[in-house]
């Protein structure tokens, strides 16, 4: 998520798994190394049911959540990840005591106007909650809803419980504009002026390729799709013959800019090596809302792009934070439910957003690249550069606030030390194939370890040296 200076965040990020309807919530968990069962099945506990499956360059990470009397257990999880000739389990159940039955004495619907309050279902399950320090877990709904809420209804009385903002907020403003116009022009006076075209020099403007259109005339293709409605205040862009050219009074400009941002960040990933990591065509809902934040919800698995201050959409290095959000959720189902993860999140959302620009803008004093989000920025910073945050800070682990934007600063400037001190496409490469071993409640120190382990099993002891001091000059390690 991206939180501006000056819009607080609604709430730390949660874990959500969308595929299989399975929650992940925090969780503590063990983590064993074992050599490689015959038959990895025979493995598996049986009262856990298949999430989903990834393959990495190093081998295959199987996600389970846990069930109880075939009812979901919420925050539990199990976890295979098997590489090579071992394979370590991270097993995150959660224990379950004191409850009877699973027959729930309210019904769906009732727990549906229960949770009204917070917004019209759009779905819910039946779901075991474990009781806290050896209290009785119990039976409750989770309803999702369509103000981005997750709320529990107990089972029994229909009394609403715990309620869950999903949204992963982030700041920013967007724009092709690449990556922003501050950047392009090396200019940090630029203003929004109210989206007034004559605010922004036409030199500022790139005419680049869409590449992967499905051909429908809307932005919809294999890796990103704006999924605007089609009539209305703010509809889709449509072309017929794919030409969208428009400039940022258009409302369009946004979409246009979104889509080319979340395009090529896949096209980077996959020419890493990875095909399963989020490889798909994520949705990308333009100009949704007129707060100052753009954010990832996952259990829709959509990224929100606001227009408050500088639109969102104009500037990449706000959609490329935001697109880190839905890549670690797809390489582990619910990752973020620790304070730790949130701040991880953040950090590799920066990170992203700076690596990105590394690949077309130069690394100079008035625009460095470890300033992120300058264009979105100057609607709520005055010093130069205009940052919403830096990869290069002071911070260690003894500055932690223990609020997530402001300690991801400290994450992502071990990630940027492993860029200078490997190169841009090594240290990428490290960091996406760690991450599928994360827990989704991980602490620093096991997802740093995690990385330096990943970084010796595809490069050798030499290049996990490197990684080893990035997080121990931040303290992490």
């Amino acid at each position: 998520m991206r939180r501006s200076p000056l819009v607080a965040p609604l709430v730390a990020p949660v874990a959500v798994i969308a595929a299989a309807g399975a929650l992940l919530c925090t969780a503590g968990s063990g983590s064993v190394a074992a050599p490689l069962p015959a038959a990895a099945s025979a493995a598996v506990p049986s009262d856990v049911t298949l999430v989903q499956v990834r393959q990495s360059l190093l081998g295959s990470h199987s996600f389970y959540a846990q069930t109880y009397r075939g009812v979901p257990v919420l925050g539990g999880f199990y976890s295979v990840h098997s590489t090579g000739a071992t394979s370590s389990v991270d097993d995150g159940r959660k224990a379950v005591t004191g409850l009877a039955s699973v027959t729930p004495g309210v019904g769906r619907a009732n727990a549906a106007t229960a949770a009204k309050v917070h917004g019209n279902a759009r779905s819910s399950r039946l779901v075991v909650v474990p009781g806290v320090a050896g209290a009785a877990a119990t039976l409750a709904y989770e309803v999702t809803t369509d103000q981005d809420k997750q709320v529990l209804v107990d089972a029994r009385s229909g009394k609403v419980g715990k309620v869950t903002d999903e949204r992963r907020l982030a700041d920013g403003t967007g724009k092709v504009f690449d990556p922003n116009p501050v950047v392009a022009l090396q200019n940090e006076s630029l203003k929004d002026a109210s989206n007034a075209d004559s605010a922004v020099p036409a030199a500022a403007y790139k005419t680049v390729t869409l590449a992967h259109l499905d051909g429908s005339g809307y932005l919809r293709g294999a890796y990103a799709t704006v999924v605007n409605p089609t009539k209305g205040k703010n509809p889709a862009a449509f072309s017929s013959p794919n030409a969208f050219l428009y400039t940022r009074s258009d409302s369009r400009f946004e979409q246009v800019n979104s889509y080319y941002a979340v395009d090529r960040l896949q096209t980077y990933i996959q020419s890493l090596g990875f095909t399963d990591v989020n490889n798909e065509a994520q949705d990308l809902n333009v100009n949704a809302t007129t707060q100052d934040n753009s954010w990832y919800t996952p259990s829709q698995d959509t990224i929100t792009i606001g227009t408050g201050g500088v639109d969102d959409g104009e500037d990449q290095e706000v959609v490329w934070h935001e697109y880190g959000h839905a890549v670690q959720d797809d390489q582990v189902p619910g990752f973020g439910a620790s304070n730790d993860g949130g701040a991880i999140g953040e950090g590799f959302g920066d990170y992203l957003a700076a690596t990105m620009s590394q690949a077309n803008s130069a690394d100079t004093a008035t625009t460095p690249w470890a300033c992120v989000m300058d264009w979105d920025s100057t609607s709520y910073t005055s010093t130069t550069p205009h940052c919403i945050r830096r990869l290069d800070t002071a911070k260690t682990v003894a500055n932690r606030t223990g609020e997530v934007h402001d300690d991801g600063e400290i994450w992502s400037h071990a990630l940027w030390d492993m860029n200078k001190g490997l190169g841009r496409d090594k240290a990428t490469r490290i960091i996406l194939e760690a991450q599928f071993g994360y827990s989704p409640t991980t602490t620093w120190a096991a997802a740093a370890q995690k990385t330096v382990d990943t970084a010796t099993a595809l490069y050798g002891a030499t290049d996990a040296a490197t990684v080893r001091a990035a997080f121990r000059a931040r303290g992490i390690l």
